[in-house]
C-alpha cells in the first residue's frame, strides 16, 4: 500500500487521509487550544473518497495519522463494456479495468477513444474526470 504518516494539525481541507483504512477527503477542520489538562483536539469531518460515506473523527491534534498517495495518470478509454471500462494507459500502454464512475454527468461524457485522468489510491483505480473528448 502507498501511504506516509503526517500530523494531524498539518491536514487542510481538500487534503486526504485514511479513517478506518478508507480514503477520506478532509472536508473541515477545526481544531482547539491546548487545556489545562490536556492536549490540543481537532474535530475532522472527511468524505469517503469511494464509498461517499460523511465521517466525523475527534483526535489529538499532535497524533500521527496515514495519507494516502495518489498516483494520478491519465488513460485512454478503449472498450465499453457496460459496468466497467478497458482502458489503456497513456505512458506505459499498458491495458486494465476501471468500473464505470457512478456520477451520471460524468459517465455520460465517457465513449471510445476519449482521454481521462484515473486516480489510483490504495490499489483501487477510479475515473476522476475526462480530460478531452
Amino acid at each position: 500500500m502507498s501511504i506516509k504518516k503526517t500530523i494531524v494539525k498539518s491536514l487542510k481541507p481538500g487534503g486526504y487521509f485514511l479513517i478506518d483504512g478508507e480514503p477520506c477527503r478532509v472536508i473541515s477542520i477545526e481544531k482547539s487550544k491546548p487545556g489545562k489538562h490536556g492536549s490540543a483536539k481537532a474535530n475532522i469531518v472527511a468524505v469517503g473518497f469511494f464509498d461517499k460515506r460523511k465521517r466525523n473523527v475527534i483526535t489529538p491534534a499532535d497524533r500521527m495519522v496515514d495519507v494516502p498517495l495518489i498516483d494520478k495518470k491519465s488513460a485512454t478509454v478503449i472498450t465499453d463494456m457496460g459496468e466497467t471500462l478497458n482502458l489503456m494507459d497513456s505512458e506505459t500502454y499498458e491495458t486494465y479495468e476501471v468500473s464505470r464512475p457512478a456520477d451520471e454527468e460524468l459517465a455520460s461524457r465517457i465513449t471510445n477513444n476519449v482521454e481521462v485522468e484515473v486516480w489510483d489510491l490504495m490499489g483501487r483505480q477510479i475515473i476522476v474526470r475526462v480530460k478531452s473528448q
